[in-house]
C-alpha cells in the first residue's frame, strides 16, 4: 500500500505522528494557548471560504509556480520556523531543510531550533530564511546577523507577535522544560515510543544550541518560560531601522494581524509581511488570520506570507484567493516527520502539490492568479 493510500491528509499524518512521540511532545506541537479559541478559529474562518465550481472549461494543467522576493518557486508554499523541531523528531531542522532543498522550497529556520545556522547551513538550499526573536543586546543582535548571513541565509523574519511568553496551558500540563527534564512521567512516556527515544538516544537530548551560545545559564525553565526570554526584547521600529541597518539580505516582518499597524513600515525597508496568528500559540482571542488578510491586501503593496490554520491543498488556495503572495505552514511539516520519519517531508510536499490541483482542476484556474475569480466573498471579507 502507498503513502498516498495510507496517508492522504494532513490529519492521516496528524494521527499517525500522535502514536508514534511521547505525549509530552505531541501537547508542545499540537497546543495553542487558553482554551485554543484562536487555533480553531483560524479553521473555521479558512471554512467560510467557498470557491463556485466551474464546468465545461476543458482540460486543465494547473501551474503553481509562483515568485517571491525575487525567486521562482515551483511550488506557493513552504515550511514554517516552529522552535525546538528536534524535539519532536531526531535531526528535525536537517531533514526539513534537505526537503526545502530538494523540492526548491523556502525554509525557515526559528531562533529556538535546536540546531544552528552553522549546522544547518550544509544541506538546505538556495531559498533559506531565518526567523529572528529580537535579542535585547545590541552586540548580540550583530553577532546572530553575522552568523546567520555568513550560513547563507537569505531572508531574515523578524517575529514581533510575542512581546511576552504566553501561557499554552496544554503545554504547561505536559511537564516539559527546556531543556527537557526527563522526570518519570517523561520517562515512561517515552518508553512507550521507542522509535522516537531511540532516535534521540543517537542524536542527543534537543537544547537550544544557538541561543545557548550567548549564555551560560542552562538553568531548566518551564517551555513556555525559556531562556530565549532571557535575551530576547519586544521591538520598536527604532529596532526595526536598526535591524535594517544590520541585515543587507531580504526583511519580512512576521506577525502582522492589524491593517492600521503597518502604516508607515514599508518606509523602513521591510521586503514582505507576514499575517500570522503564531499557529494560535499566543493570544487566544485574536481574530483568524485569514480574516485580516484582506484589510491588510487592502492596506499595503508588498508581498504578504500567510500561515495558521492551513490543513491542505484547498486551504492555500483559499489564502491566494484573499491575496496571499505565499503560504507557510509549521506543524504540518513537523506531524509529517513523526508520522514517516525521514520520508514524511517528500510526502506532504506531494499531499499539498496534488491537493492544490485537484481543486484547481475544479475552478478551472490554471494558474493561481484565476482561483480568486471562483471565490464567493463572504461580507466579512470585503473591505
Amino acid at each position: 500500500m502507498t503513502l498516498h493510500a495510507r496517508y492522504p491528509s494532513i490529519e492521516d499524518l496528524r494521527r499517525r505522528a500522535r502514536a508514534r512521540i511521547p505525549k509530552f511532545v505531541f501537547e508542545y506541537l499540537d497546543s495553542g494557548t487558553g482554551r485554543e479559541a484562536t487555533t480553531a478559529r483560524n479553521e473555521a474562518m479558512l471554512d467560510e471560504l467557498r470557491f463556485l465550481p466551474s464546468i465545461l472549461h476543458g482540460p486543465q494543467s494547473p501551474d503553481l509556480r509562483t515568485r517571491l522576493l525575487g525567486m521562482d518557486y515551483a511550488l506557493p508554499f513552504g515550511i514554517a520556523p516552529v522552535g525546538m523541531s528536534g524535539l519532536v523528531w531526531p535531526d528535525a531542522e536537517r531533514h526539513l531543510a534537505r526537503e526545502a532543498a530538494r523540492a526548491g522550497l523556502p525554509y525557515c529556520l526559528s531562533t529556538v531550533a535546536s540546531q544552528t545556522p552553522e549546522h544547518v547551513a550544509p544541506v538546505m538550499g538556495e531559498k533559506a530564511w531565518f526567523q529572528l526573536y529580537p535579542p535585547k543586546d545590541e552586540g548580540i543582535l550583530k553577532d546572530m546577523v553575522a552568523r546567520v548571513k555568513a550560513a547563507g541565509f537569505k531572508a531574515i523574519a523578524l517575529t514581533v507577535d510575542v512581546p511576552v511568553a504566553s501561557r499554552r496551558e496544554r503545554q504547561v500540563r505536559s511537564g516539559l522544560t527546556q531543556p527537557p527534564r526527563f522526570t518519570p512521567r517523561l520517562l515512561w512516556q517515552t518508553a512507550q515510543r521507542p522509535a522516537w527515544a531511540l532516535g534521540m538516544a543517537r542524536s542527543g537530548t534537543p537544547r537550544m544550541r544557538f541561543l545557548e551560545s550567548y549564555m551560560q545559564d542552562n538553568r531548566n525553565l518551564p517551555s513556555t518560560e525559556h531562556i530565549g526570554y532571557l535575551l530576547r526584547t519586544s521591538p520598536d521600529l527604532s529596532y526595526l531601522r536598526r535591524l535594517r541597518d544590520a541585515w543587507d539580505g531580504k526583511l519580512i516582518l512576521k506577525g502582522i494581524l492589524d491593517p492600521e499597524q503597518i502604516r508607515g513600515i514599508e518606509a523602513e525597508g521591510v521586503d514582505a509581511l507576514w499575517v500570522s496568528t503564531h499557529a494560535g500559540r499566543q493570544f487566544d482571542a485574536a481574530p483568524a488570520s485569514i480574516e485580516m488578510l484582506p484589510g491588510i491586501r487592502a492596506a499595503s503593496e508588498l508581498p504578504i506570507i500567510f500561515d495558521s490554520g492551513v490543513r491542505g491543498g484547498l486551504d492555500i488556495l483559499r489564502a491566494y484567493a484573499l491575496g496571499a503572495d505565499f503560504v507557510m505552514l509549521g506543524r504540518a511539516w513537523h506531524f509529517a516527520l513523526a508520522a514517516l520519519g525521514s520520508r514524511g517531508p517528500s510526502h506532504l510536499s506531494e499531499v499539498l502539490q496534488k491537493d492544490m490541483e485537484a481543486n484547481m482542476g475544479q475552478l478551472g484556474a490554471a494558474k493561481l492568479d484565476d482561483v480568486s475569480a471562483r471565490l464567493i466573498l463572504p461580507e466579512w471579507a470585503r473591505t
